[in-house]
């Protein structure tokens, strides 16, 4: 998948990712940038939870979102 891919997905994502983690601001999601390793660090901070609880809050989102693409 080619960067302009990447780019496009994740703007047409962003919305969806805020439904589903409102802390999350649109600067947040701005740096980010459809890195999916930063999106599961700013998950950890902005719910306190615990990064494996991220990564798997994470992981179930893709798995009803299979259109979503992410790069680190």
């Amino acid at each position: 998948m080619n960067k302009d891919t990447i780019e496009g997905n994740w703007k047409q994502f962003k919305g969806k990712i805020k439904e589903q983690w409102g802390k999350l601001t649109d600067d947040d999601l701005d740096v980010i940038d459809g890195k999916r390793q930063q999106l599961i660090g700013k998950i950890q901070e902005r719910a306190g939870i615990a990064r494996d609880e991220a990564e798997k809050q994470l992981a179930d989102w893709e798995t009803r979102h299979p259109d979503a693409r992410f790069h680190d």
